[in-house]
């Protein structure tokens, strides 16, 4: 298979915003997408005529068929390169790849990549459960009652399976990233969080409680990448683009070639490669967490720890602030936010923050390369990002 071609060091980000979060029934998922926008803009140093390109993902709260362009319109903008993407999950990191291939092909010199939605708010609570119904292929797994939770509940209880993984372990995940969240300004929960809690939750589906699950928020996310060249010009320090990969294996769960291994393996691969650089080298990493199993499996995939070791991470506290691989230093999905494709794009702009310093106590001493995976579907689309703090 051809080696893709090396975006290293071409692209940087150099404009991060996210939009109040929380429960926010007086904004719509426009607003919350030009808030954040708003936030990035003058992050950066630019005006609203510096973006010549515009991507976004996708919502289940707004009608518009075309939202790329209902976003430009909502902004004022009228850029040369525009398109709303749907990856599930994964679509801010593909988003982010096609942005920087797009500056390199020469298609536009400064993308706006954001994503968002009222999905606190802007649902029901029967509309919300609807949606989580509404997955499966419509034959051979909906006729049976599947769900979002059930289907990650049956990947969770095959790697308690294979390799031991206990609830106590899980609930370590969600109790790590909830202390994250408690260091953030702007994270959606507010409480600390013990693992008898956890273990305590109302069931959703078994093996996962209540607070194994991601958020639903009302919240907005913005990333502006531009070139490296050009990112000398911008008002913020920026960050480099080192390597990226994205990687697809299935659609529905019954095609997945494996319930405990994943495309993430391949993702990260790509990227590790583009980058010359390895799992030992990163400093921290902003995981995927849509359930607590997740962001498990991931740091298996991408090479930190041995298949079924990731459980032992997190309870030895590797994955905590000062510890070996702090990971998802803002709280994550399951703690910060989670608003549709906006959950992956916050761990990026994380990332952006973390590499510039100066975060006080929630700071990672000494940061300079950071790994941020996104993931969509269930467990089916991956991309993998490394970002550095200068040119490597």
């Amino acid at each position: 298979m051809k080696r893709p071609a090396s975006l290293k060091n071409k692209v940087a980000l150099v404009g991060v915003g996210e939009s109040d979060i929380g429960r926010l029934p007086h904004m719509s998922g426009l607003g919350l997408n030009a808030q954040a926008a708003k936030r990035a803009l003058d992050d950066a140093g630019l005006k609203r005529s510096d973006i010549d390109g515009v991507l976004t993902a996708y919502s289940l709260t707004e009608p518009y068929f075309m939202l790329g362009s209902v976003l430009c319109e909502y902004l004022g903008l009228q850029p040369r390169f525009n398109a709303s993407m749907v990856v599930g999950g994964a679509s801010p990191g593909v988003m982010l790849k096609h942005a920087a291939e797009a500056i390199v092909a020469g298609q536009a010199e400064t993308i706006l990549v954001c994503a968002g939605e009222n999905r606190a708010s802007g649902v029901s609570r029967d509309a919300a459960v609807a949606a989580l119904l509404a997955v499966g292929h419509p034959y051979f797994e909906q006729p049976y009652g599947s769900s979002v939770p059930g289907f990650y509940a049956m990947i969770a209880q095959r790697h308690m399976h294979e390799f031991g993984t206990t609830r106590e372990q899980m609930a370590q995940v969600a109790v790590t990233t909830r202390a994250h969240a408690l260091l953030h300004p702007n994270a959606h929960m507010k409480k600390p969080l013990t693992i008898a809690e956890v273990l305590a939750a109302k069931p959703i589906a078994d093996p996962l409680g209540m607070l194994d699950c991601c958020l639903i928020s009302d919240a907005g996310g913005a990333v502006i990448v531009t070139s490296a060249e050009r990112a000398a010009d911008c008002r913020a320090r920026p960050v480099y683009l080192q390597g990226i990969g994205e990687f697809h294996t299935h659609e529905h769960l019954m095609c997945a070639p494996s319930l405990t291994r994943c495309g993430a393996a391949e993702s990260g691969r790509i990227a590790y490669e583009m980058a010359g650089l390895g799992p030992q080298d990163m400093d921290l990493a902003e995981l995927y967490d849509c359930f607590s199993i997740v962001p498990m499996i991931e740091l298996e995939e991408l090479g930190f720890v041995q298949p079924g070791q990731a459980g032992a991470f997190w309870c030895d506290g590797h994955a905590s602030i000062g510890g070996r691989l702090p990971v998802n230093t803002h709280g994550g999905m399951l703690s910060h936010a989670h608003a549709g494709a906006a959950g992956g794009l916050f761990g990026i702009i994380e990332a952006v923050r973390q590499l510039r310093g100066g975060l006080g106590a929630r700071q990672v001493q000494g940061a300079e390369l950071a790994m941020v995976h996104n993931e969509g579907g269930i467990l089916s689309s991956h991309c993998s990002l490394i970002l550095a703090a200068a040119k490597g």
